[in-house]
């Protein structure tokens, strides 16, 4: 089977598009929390230098609480960036046949809610307790959107309903109130996206989504789609007749200009994940732009692939690690072989055993990869 989201060029790889995707994939696998743990192991200072922005560092591996931006608010954003720089060129190994461009998009489309859907424990029939939006619902109605309209619509005509997507959200948001609320407020409670969730979303909204939304819920899947379509747009300037250096450098000259805009914006729109608000698709999609351009530079500009073997590996086969890992037990796995060893580190045990489950992950990606197995949508 062919994992025909990598993106390909004639008989040219873009490997760089693997790459990013397995680097993003390491942290969901479990890095965040490795990285996070081994961090809290350096001393307040070491000597006699201070190390306190170590624990600044260690910050990034988590979620801003609400407002603001870190490096783990990225992961998301820079996967849903990455599904739309593959569209171009899976869709345009067909050519110019609209009816199978269709055909695919649709297929993915439904194959990736229903696969959500599963993650979230439908086969259980517990429909009060199942959470009907997810990571991997959010994927496929973002994909499904942004692929139909790249079958459709210029790169101009892209760019007008990306603009369309920011300043509508911005305007909603700013200027619609829930009942019995004040237009405008964006706090967990009080927003718009979370009151429509409450009130449409059958099922659980989860305490660890907020509470009083899903971060993954219906208003806020429309800017994601924004954030897929800024990637169909890098996609096709990749595909272009640019030289390497060309575009390596208006990935990273347009990603900072982003990143500017969305930070400024952020005084007026704050930078929130959880409603994906539109100064946070700028920020983030500048930051997955520049990471972009740096992968692409190094890996398909000056040719420098070995390094990136293990991000190539996890890349190839992201959904299938991420469907896994609900469902192969890999900590009770590495508890079976490094227990006695955790055991003997004491309370640096936890440790060893997540890097044990991080590393059954990629041995098993690797031999999926040395096989030709992928999973294909």
């Amino acid at each position: 089977m062919e994992q025909e989201a990598s993106a390909s060029t004639k008989d040219t790889r873009v490997v760089s598009i693997d790459a990013l995707r397995g680097f993003d994939m390491f942290w969901i696998m479990g890095a965040d929390t490795l990285a996070a743990k081994l961090v809290a192991l350096v001393p307040a200072s070491v000597a006699g230098i201070s190390t306190a922005w170590v624990a600044g560092l260690g910050d990034q591996f988590e979620h801003a609480d609400w407002e603001g931006f870190r490096f783990y608010d990225l992961i998301f954003p820079l996967f849903m960036f990455l599904v739309g720089c593959s569209i171009p060129f899976s869709l345009g190994k067909l050519g110019q046949d609209k009816g199978r461009m269709h055909w695919r998009i649709v297929r993915r489309t439904l194959l990736l809610v229903f696969m959500g859907l599963i993650y979230n424990g439908i086969q259980n029939f517990d429909w009060a307790q199942l959470r009907w939006m997810g990571v991997l619902q959010r994927i496929g109605i973002g994909y499904g959107i942004a692929a139909l309209l790249a079958v459709h619509l210029s790169t101009r005509g892209l760019l007008v309903v990306w603009l369309a997507i920011l300043l509508g959200y911005w305007g909603i948001l700013s200027w619609v109130p829930v009942p019995g609320g004040i237009a405008g407020d964006l706090s967990p409670a009080g927003n718009l996206s979370g009151y429509l969730d409450r009130t449409l979303l059958p099922g659980r909204i989860l305490e660890k989504y907020y509470g009083y939304g899903d971060n993954e819920g219906l208003l806020s899947t429309i800017p994601a789609v924004a954030t897929v379509l800024l990637g169909v747009g890098a996609g096709r300037w990749l595909q272009g007749p640019a030289t390497h250096l060309q575009k390596a450098s208006g990935l990273m000259a347009v990603g900072a200009l982003l990143v500017i805009a969305g930070n400024q914006w952020g005084n007026y729109f704050p930078v929130i994940k959880n409603l994906w608000t539109s100064s946070f698709v700028l920020v983030a999609g500048g930051w997955s732009l520049m990471l972009l351009s740096l992968f692409y530079g190094v890996i398909d500009g000056l040719g420098f692939k070995r390094w990136a073997w293990i991000w190539v590996v996890i890349g190839a086969n992201a959904i299938t690690i991420y469907m896994l890992q609900r469902i192969v037990p890999f900590s009770s796995i590495s508890k079976f072989f490094l227990q006695g060893i955790a055991n003997v580190a004491g309370e640096n045990g936890s440790i060893i055993l997540l890097g044990g489950a991080l590393g059954c992950k990629c041995l098993l990606l690797a031999w999926l990869y040395n096989k030709r197995i992928f999973l294909r949508l």
